[in-house]
């Protein structure tokens, strides 16, 4: 069979590749071999993308000494907008919701804040956003979203009164 780097509960692009049932992910987060190659894996990519985790146990990130180069990348070829939202999706399926906040709230940040990923914008408000397991979690970063989206009055991923009065 063929596998993926990021498996999840639902088909992908590679039709050839089944997804994961329920037992596996149970199996997969049980093994410490298994999630430290998960945790290597994630790394590898971050990597490929201009990011470093800097800590293994929040999940924290920061932009890699390369970011101009791999963020160039990033802007040019939207495809890695598809293998963003899918290792967002794996990082919930095996039990690293707060990675998946740090790794949104950074793409968001580099989006709306430092707009070095224009390119990116619209896959991190539309669909990065919305892996985040944590309804509390993402609602902050909705918050979040809402406070550096210019402008303002455009942003349609929250209701404006309960975006005003969050907090």
């Amino acid at each position: 069979f063929p596998f993926r780097l990021f498996p999840l509960r639902e088909h992908g692009m590679n039709w050839r590749a089944r997804p994961l049932t329920c037992q596996e992910i149970q199996a997969f987060r049980k093994s410490k071999e298994v999630m430290d190659r998960f945790i290597r894996a994630y790394k590898l990519m971050l990597g490929f993308y201009g990011i470093n985790l800097v800590n293994e146990e929040t999940g924290e990130l920061e932009r890699a000494e390369n970011w101009r180069e791999r963020f160039e990348n990033l802007n040019r070829f939207s495809h890695n907008n598809l293998r963003i939202t899918r290792i967002l999706k794996c990082l919930g399926e095996m039990g690293y919701e707060d990675y998946q906040v740090h790794l949104v709230k950074f793409f968001l940040t580099e989006t709306l804040v430092e707009e070095t990923l224009p390119n990116v914008k619209r896959s991190a408000l539309d669909y990065f956003l919305f892996t985040v397991r944590s309804k509390e979690k993402r609602r902050e970063l909705v918050h979040y979203a809402w406070q550096h989206f210019r402008p303002q009055s455009s942003f349609v991923w929250g209701p404006r009164d309960k975006l005003q009065k969050y907090r």
